[in-house]
């Protein structure tokens, strides 16, 4: 079976699975976080962190839509806080920022120190029938000679505005970085099945990626995606993901983006995976042996598809990423 067609398969089974202390240190020095949840969590919601463009089916052109995140943080005197980012799933359809395992999630982590922030972005629902300035030409005729109904080539347009969307995110993360105290340089990424698989793209694509191949005529909601705006991310969480939108990425621009300065990468995937088969995390694996970059795969045994009650020796998701981070970041932890 070529991508294209796993593509189209993956998406339509996704879619139907689908207090107070002393002032830390300086945001030169290595961020300190909380074994067990120490802070009251305080939530900022429905940020609007960019434009992007929409079509829909009573419109005779595209418009402009507010794309939201939601910002938990904990009330602290830190000025040096690790931040996390979370791109929710749904097979590029639907999902939500305020899933209720997510906002389990932020609370477990701003609890414990961390700046943790949830995300919106356009999906299908998004789309009508004009994707200028939503996706570039070469995708768009990429996706149109390789998809067999409209309603598969929507989602393949819907990846490509969704990695737009993430990146935009980031940078409105980083801009933003002295009204939360975040360290910079301790940023995570994490999303589960779709938001994996834009996890991926955005922690391995270069900063230009998905970002240059439209133009700012073509796409003028550009100019409120802090552009000047840089990131380094230091890891992802792949919650049963893959990485086909970087192949896909590959098979429309001729470009390969993996290197061995890529970010470290911990995944969680049910064995037993219907919808994103197993064998792609063990894919990514072997990619990540092949260049020499730390990973750790954690297999959720008899799982299916969304396990996020999955528990392995005792330990939560949020447990076993908890550990990964704070090891592989070196964090100090009280």
């Amino acid at each position: 079976m070529n991508r294209i067609a796993y593509l189209v398969i993956f998406t339509a089974l996704l879619f139907t699975a689908c207090d107070k202390e002393e002032a830390t240190t300086l945001n030169n020095e290595i961020p300190l976080v909380k074994a067990e949840s120490s802070y009251p969590v305080l939530v900022d919601q429905d940020i609007t962190y960019a434009d992007g463009l929409s079509h829909n089916d009573m419109s005779t052109s595209t418009f402009a839509i507010p794309l939201k995140l939601d910002v938990y943080y904990p009330q602290n005197n830190s000025t040096n806080k690790p931040v996390y980012m979370f791109i929710h799933g749904g097979g590029f359809q639907g999902g939500t920022k305020t899933k209720p395992e997510i906002v389990d999630m932020a609370n477990y982590y701003a609890s414990r120190g961390w700046v943790f922030v949830s995300i919106d972005y356009r999906t299908t629902g998004d789309l009508g029938t004009i994707f200028t300035g939503i996706a570039p030409q070469e995708w768009i005729d990429f996706t149109l000679q390789n998809s067999s109904t409209p309603g598969d080539a929507k989602t393949s347009i819907a990846m490509y505005a969704a990695q737009r969307d993430a990146k935009a995110a980031l940078r409105w993360i980083i801009a933003n970085r002295s009204t939360y105290k975040i360290n910079t340089d301790f940023i995570t990424v994490g999303g589960a099945s779709a938001g994996a698989i834009t996890t991926i793209a955005l922690g391995i694509s270069n900063q230009e990626d998905f970002k240059n191949e439209i133009s700012i005529t073509d796409d003028p909601t550009l100019s409120t995606t802090n552009l000047n705006e840089t990131y380094v991310v230091k890891s992802m969480i792949d919650f049963w993901g893959s990485d086909i939108k970087l192949e896909v990425f590959e098979m429309v621009f001729g470009e390969s983006r993996y290197d061995s300065n890529d970010p470290e990468l911990f995944i969680a995937h049910g064995t037993l995976d219907p919808a994103v088969l197993f064998s792609e995390a063990t894919k990514l694996e072997n990619l990540y042996d092949s260049l020499g970059i730390y990973k750790e795969l954690v297999p959720l045994v008899d799982n299916g598809h969304g396990a996020w009650n999955a528990t392995v020796n005792g330990k939560s998701l949020s447990e076993m990423c908890f550990d990964f981070l704070v090891e592989r970041q070196n964090l100090r932890v009280e």
